[in-house]
């Protein structure tokens, strides 16, 4: 369950959020709940309408589709670019993907009926929201033509690479078994394409953990497909992924955002 912080000692940047227009943003200020994700919290379940949307700030949500026999794949990794919750904000009760933490952090949390209030009144929040969208249906759809047509190692270099953006340099906590299920394939295939790229020097395989230690042979080995994700974002989405690794210029308006951002539980 997510943790509500009622005095937190400081305020996470979502660069959504800072993307908004001034007057939207101080409006939606009180309103916002900046709560703790721990990794493996369930924000939405398959088949169950989501009521809340998030805008991660530090946490990584994986969002996946299963079919009815509990099978899946992961379809998109939202970070402090984004939001969870699109279903929510498109007032959609079909609830067809899982929102699953993969990375612990925070988040603020918004009700969907709020967000969709305030995109009813101001096109440019609407125009906003919906470029993001766009952007995540690309990411997707992307995502969908790799599974179907890569091999396994480019797969989980696209993968490894998505997190790093995401997290540079860190620790991911995560098991062979559990990179198999998001990328719907077997774990024996994932042990044996981490066990290539720890002998390359590109990632350090701990116990339950992977960290990126080089990006450039991952950049090598991977398909056309993390290039096409990554351009989307660069285009579409308000976020600079990391300013060594992203063409697109930081936003000055996050650092404002924290500082005006009165959070409350």
């Amino acid at each position: 369950m997510p943790h509500i912080l009622a005095h937190p000692h400081h305020h996470p940047h979502n660069h959504l959020l800072a993307a908004l227009p001034a007057d939207v943003r101080q409006r939606l200020a009180a309103s916002l709940k900046l709560v703790h994700l721990p990794q493996g919290t369930v924000l939405q379940e398959g088949g169950q309408a989501p009521t809340k949307v998030y805008f991660p700030a530090g946490a990584i949500v994986s969002l996946s589709c299963q079919t009815a026999g509990g099978e899946g794949a992961e379809i998109s990794q939202i970070g402090s670019e984004g939001l969870v919750g699109i279903a929510a904000f498109m007032a959609d009760d079909s609830g067809a993907t899982v929102a699953i933490v993969q990375g612990a952090g925070y988040a603020y949390a918004l009700s969907g009926q709020r967000l969709r209030d305030e995109a009813g009144q101001h096109p440019a929040l609407l125009m906003l929201l919906l470029r993001y969208t766009h952007g995540v249906l690309l990411q997707t759809a992307q995502t969908a033509v790799c599974n179907r047509h890569h091999s396994i190692d480019q797969q989980l270099c696209r993968w490894l690479l998505r997190f790093d953006d995401h997290r540079p340099g860190q620790i991911l906590a995560v098991t062979h078994e559990q990179i198999a299920t998001r990328l719907g394939v077997r774990r024996e295939n994932i042990t044996r394409a981490t066990l290539k790229l720890h002998k390359l020097g590109a990632i350090h395989c701990g116990r339950s953990e992977i960290r990126v230690l080089d990006r450039r042979p991952l950049e090598r080995l991977s398909c056309e497909c993390y290039g096409a994700i990554r351009k989307a974002g660069e285009r579409l989405l308000p976020m600079p992924a990391s300013p060594a690794r992203w063409s697109g210029q930081p936003l000055t308006a996050a650092t404002r955002l924290a500082d005006r951002l009165e959070v409350r539980a």
